[in-house]
């Protein structure tokens, strides 16, 4: 299994994970779920539930992948498979992405 940390502006609001069943799971962390002046991360994941199952990777993760030749390179980069978004996504999303979330890979399964 496969997790991360997701953070909006340096705050944790949840972790994101890949299975062995090859599905992909996003939780509000409890603290973030539970305060009221939390927004969610997306309007594709609502803070109406906590827990959100997918077979493929979530849309508004998805979405922060790079496309075309920033795409190749990245994965020639980091020896990524093409096939392998959650991967891309824990090599890409760390530090610098569009906007206030940030992705980082965790040892720990915290799901």
């Amino acid at each position: 299994m496969r997790s991360a940390n997701v953070y909006i502006n340096d705050r944790i609001a949840g972790f994101l994970s890949k299975n062995d069943s090859e599905e992909y799971i996003f939780r509000y962390d409890d603290s973030y779920f539970t305060d009221i002046l939390s927004p969610p991360i997306s309007l594709t994941l609502p803070k109406n539930q906590q827990e959100f199952k997918s077979k493929t990777l979530f849309p508004f993760f998805f979405n922060m992948l790079s496309e075309g030749y920033n795409k190749q390179v990245q994965l020639q980069l980091y020896k990524i498979d093409e096939k392998d978004h959650f991967g891309l996504l824990l090599a890409t999303a760390k530090y610098d992405t569009i906007g206030a979330i940030t992705v980082k890979e965790t040892k720990s399964t915290k799901l």
